[in-house]
């Protein structure tokens, strides 16, 4: 498979429709820098298509994303065969390296067009965060949600205006400081998503509300997109790109202690795979016995 087979696009001008699925499903759908920045070329063409009203945004083989590929942790800093690459990155690489993912996320959350994201599987990092920043969201209930990346680069991962703006502070608090992922029907009916269903249902209700979307005036789309960037800009995002950047920086420049995890030196020494499974058994921590209710009128 080639670059350009990763991330597909589907235009159809007579419905005013297009379709963008993530097409790297041997790897669930996770995404690197060269398809990210596809991904982004595709979102800037639709972007000033006048046929184009909605993007329908999905992934193949039944997964969303798991996000960022951490197969080689620091690729995003330069290519994988750079002998340099496994240095610790320069502030002139890792500053590089915000302001691309930055002006990514930054430009899908104001874009001028209806974003509607079907979700299955799992929606995990950056692919979560795009979750949460679309239009429409149609999630099956059964999607594991959440910044696992919390365990091994800081809490502070992430667009944290965003996570405490829609997911709100005790949520929030609770995925970052934890890194847990948990099912999205744990959130149904707190109006996170724009509907939670059953797997089977997710692509045709997606595509439902892609076609309602459409109908509306292309102008009239435009115009409220921008209003709503500036309001949500005035009520939750004020200081975003300073966060984003600050906050990144201090956490890809982390220092781990003799008992806690590391994922870059442990992925270097076992590779991803096993990495990934030292991590999980890292966190593991066995849930208490749930006490018996207590009878009423007395607390426990």
């Amino acid at each position: 498979m080639t670059d350009d087979d990763r991330v597909l696009l589907d235009r159809d001008g007579e419905t005013g429709i297009a379709r963008i699925t993530l097409n790297n499903p041997e790897r669930r759908n996770s995404y690197d820098p060269a398809m990210r920045r596809l991904l982004g070329r595709h979102l800037d063409d639709l972007a000033v298509d006048d046929d184009i009203k909605v993007v329908h945004l999905r992934g193949a083989g039944g997964v969303f994303s798991t996000g960022a590929d951490m197969n080689n942790a620091y690729a995003w800093y330069g290519e994988a065969e750079d002998p340099r690459a496994r240095r610790r990155p320069s502030q002139r690489r890792r500053l590089g390296v915000d302001r691309e993912t930055f002006d990514f996320y930054h430009g899908y959350l104001g874009y001028p067009k209806v974003t509607v994201a079907e979700i299955q599987g799992f929606a995990l990092g950056g692919a979560f965060e795009l979750a949460l920043m679309s239009d429409i969201s149609v999630i099956a209930a059964d999607t594991k949600i959440g910044m696992p990346a919390t365990r091994f680069l800081g809490p502070a991962l992430g667009n944290l205006h965003l996570f405490f703006y829609r997911l709100g502070p005790n949520l929030a608090r609770r995925l970052l400081l934890t890194g847990d992922t948990i099912e999205a029907g744990e959130l149904a009916g707190r109006g996170i998503f724009t509907e939670t269903t059953d797997a089977e249902s997710v692509p045709a209700r997606a595509a439902h509300w892609a076609e309602k979307a459409s109908r509306m005036p292309a102008d009239g789309i435009v115009i409220a997109k921008e209003a709503f960037r500036l309001v949500e800009q005035m009520q939750g995002y004020q200081g975003e790109e300073v966060a984003s950047y600050l906050f990144h920086a201090y956490g890809t420049n982390l220092q781990f202690g003799a008992d806690e995890f590391n994922f870059v030196k442990t992925r270097a020494e076992h590779g991803t795979k096993r990495a990934f499974e030292l991590r999980d058994q890292h966190f593991a921590v066995p849930r208490p016995p749930v006490p018996p209710s207590a009878p009423p009128g007395e607390e426990l």
